[in-house]
């Protein structure tokens, strides 16, 4: 669980970065995370070190993660969706598709933190589906927040970088308890995280 804002960010004009782990691989959840920090802080942000989660190690997230909830100049959030509700959305009659859902998450942490009083001045999003489309969606929807919505964002800016490792390490520990639905399955069953790198044994 995320901490409550810290008091600098409803004194100071502050910058996000949002990003998703697990859109693509079929086990497990999909979950959003972002990072926000004052604008101030942008330049010391940029020497601690965050990338794009997927080319770290499982350690060197572990690590980073574990930085980023004891850096007191950062704060940070994650929507977890899993699997049944994914599917409900996808297969109900009126469907909502990956894209929508995808666009709503990223837009529920926008709404989150900006209830918790945050003063949220620039949002920088990877995006899903056309860049300018989803940057006018959003603009429409938050007129007052200056967005960006780049391809590849968790390798162009550390606040985006930092959200993909919170997403990607939450993804990764509720990876590692997973309780298979498939209990007929009486064989040990070697799984991953859906991502190229290290598998783990898993009992269904």
């Amino acid at each position: 669980m995320a901490a409550l804002v810290p008091e600098w960010a409803t004194k100071e004009p502050c910058l996000m970065g949002i990003d998703e782990a697990g859109r693509g691989p079929v086990l497990g959840p999909m979950v959003y995370g972002c990072v926000y920090c004052a604008c101030s802080y942008n330049n010391t942000l940029a020497t601690l070190k965050f990338a794009d989660s997927k080319t770290l190690k499982e350690e060197q997230r572990e690590e980073l993660f574990e930085s980023l909830k004891a850096n007191s100049s950062i704060g940070w959030e994650v929507d977890v969706i899993c699997p049944k509700d994914l599917s409900a959305k996808m297969l109900k009659r009126s469907k909502v598709n990956l894209n929508e859902i995808s666009h709503n998450s990223a837009m529920g942490l926008v709404r989150k933190v900006l209830d918790m009083g945050v003063l949220l001045a620039e949002v920088y999003v990877d995006t899903v589906g056309d860049p300018e489309k989803y940057r006018t969606k959003l603009t429409e929807k938050f007129p007052g927040v200056k967005f960006v919505v780049a391809k590849k964002a968790d390798s162009l800016y550390p606040v985006v970088s930092g959200a993909s490792i919170a997403a990607k390490v939450t993804r990764d520990r509720a990876l590692r308890n997973w309780v298979f639905d498939e209990t007929a399955l009486s064989l040990h069953m070697r799984t991953g995280s859906g991502y190229p790198g290290g598998h783990q044994w898993c009992r269904p």
